[in-house]
This record gives structure tokens, C-alpha cells and sequence, in this order.
């Protein structure tokens, strides 16, 4: 694969960055990323794939814009109040790129469905606001052997990690919350609030961590960091980052 001469201008300035280069690029436009969720993590993760060249996106969400998203998800606008949020960011995409490759998927993800719609991913960022779903995501990319970046957001703090559970020896993130979470409840922002910036902060890191994974081989970005989970916090601020084994007896990857 190769770029065009419009596709090397628009992005000359990652190619001429020594650790990603024309191979990382070729890379990132032959990629299909899933995002799990248009929201506040969701939000500033899809502006930065798509303007690192992303070829095709897929973005899935069963909720509608509220004015109270636009706080903090910079891709709506009061027009878009109402709207699939999916629909609205994919259209955000064809407004931004018309060159890459969008879909866009309004419903729900669970056990039932996760499997068949992250089928195809080069990488499935997840970035939705309850367990279960995250839960569904991450079993459904160990069985498909597919990379997960996940983020979460809450308040003032956030998280983020590659899992590859699907590897020998690698974590994934039921490893990492285990089984009790397979439930709907959840902190939501509604009760406890976030700084619009921070779901920035969080969004941004989980975009630039799917690109470590996205060009490995084929650039010298660095490690994509399996099972390194980086805290986030906002108000003092800091980042320290845990590392996350591989449970043996992890229902989902436990055999791998």
C-alpha cells in the first residue's frame, strides 16, 4: 500500500517523526478501528484517529447528543442535540476526512452481539460507561484476537491500557476488574460530575495509545505496554501506571 501525494501532504508531519515515518502511516491507513462509545472518552479519541489517518472507522452507541455532553464532547454542536451520537460523529468523520471509511452502528453492545460486530478490527478502542459492556468487549477481543485500548473517565481521574489477551502470557481486562462487574450499575457522570478537560486528557492518551499498537512492526514508536494500566489524575496533577498479570484462572483468557 501507498499513499497519494494529497494523503503525504496532509500527513508530513507524522512522516517525518523518526519513530513512525511513512511505514507507521501506511500502517495507520490500513487499519480498522471499533470504538465502543462517542461520549466523553469517545469524543476527542475519534478526533485524533482520524486525524492520525485512521483508513476506517467504525463507531457504535445506542445514546443521543444531550446538551449536557457538550461540555466536555467537542465533536457535537447544539444542532446535533437530539441526534445518534454515532450518526452525528460519523458524520463529524466524512465532514473531517473524506477519504476515510466510516460507519456507523446506533444500538447497544452486549454478550449476544459483541463478537460478531467487533469482527474485522485491527484494534477495538473502548471507550463506553458500564462493566458489562466493557466486560462483553474485552472477552469478545480476546476470542477474536483482537487488541483492546480501553479508557475510563470519571470526575477528575482517568485510566488507560493495551490488553492482549488473546497473546501468551498477556493480561486482559477481565484480569484486571475480574468477574464481579458483570452488571449494568455503574458511577455515571450525571451523579458524580467530570471536568470536560479531563475526558480531553483521557481521550487523547487512549488515541495515541491505539496508535503504539496500530504501528507496531512497522514503526519504532515504542512498546504498545500489554497490561499497563496508566492513572490518570487531574487535580494534583500525576500519572503512575500499575502493571496488571495474567490471571490463570481468568475465564476469558485464562487458557491462552
Amino acid at each position: 500500500m501507498t499513499l497519494a501525494p494529497d494523503r503525504l501532504d496532509r500527513f508530513a508531519r507524522h512522516i517525518v517523526l523518526p519513530e513512525l515515518g511513512g511505514a507507521g502511516q501506511v500502517a495507520l491507513s490500513a487499519a480498522h478501528v471499533v470504538l465502543v462509545g462517542c461520549g466523553g472518552i469517545g469524543s476527542p479519541a475519534l478526533q485524533y484517529l482520524a486525524g492520525a489517518g485512521v483508513g476506517r472507522l467504525t463507531l457504535i452507541d445506542d445514546d443521543a447528543v444531550d446538551l449536557s455532553n457538550l461540555q466536555r464532547q467537542t465533536i457535537f454542536a447544539e444542532a446535533d442535540l437530539g441526534r445518534s451520537k454515532a450518526e452525528a460523529a460519523a458524520d463529524w468523520v466524512r465532514r473531517f476526512d473524506g477519504a476515510v471509511e466510516v460507519r456507523a452502528v446506533v444500538g447497544r453492545l452486549g454478550g449476544d452481539n459483541a463478537a460478531q460486530l467487533l469482527e474485522g478490527a485491527t484494534l477495538v478502542l473502548d471507550g463506553c460507561d458500564n462493566f458489562a459492556t466493557r466486560l462483553a468487549v474485552s472477552d469478545a477481543c480476546v476470542k477474536l484476537g483482537v487488541p483492546l485500548t480501553s479508557a475510563a473517565l470519571g470526575r477528575f481521574q482517568g485510566q488507560v491500557a493495551n490488553f492482549a489477551g488473546h497473546r501468551e502470557g498477556q493480561s486482559c481486562y477481565r484480569c484486571f476488574v475480574g468477574d464481579a462487574f458483570d452488571a449494568e450499575d455503574c458511577d455515571t457522570c450525571a451523579a458524580d460530575g467530570v471536568l470536560g478537560a479531563m475526558a480531553g486528557w483521557v481521550g487523547t492518551f487512549a488515541a495515541m495509545h491505539a496508535v503504539r499498537v496500530l504501528t507496531e512492526g512497522h514503526a519504532a514508536m515504542g512498546d504498545p505496554q500489554w497490561g499497563k494500566v496508566h492513572l490518570l489524575d487531574g487535580l494534583t496533577p500525576a500519572l503512575r501506571t500499575m502493571r496488571i498479570v495474567k490471571d490463570p484462572e481468568c475465564r476469558a483468557c485464562g487458557g491462552n
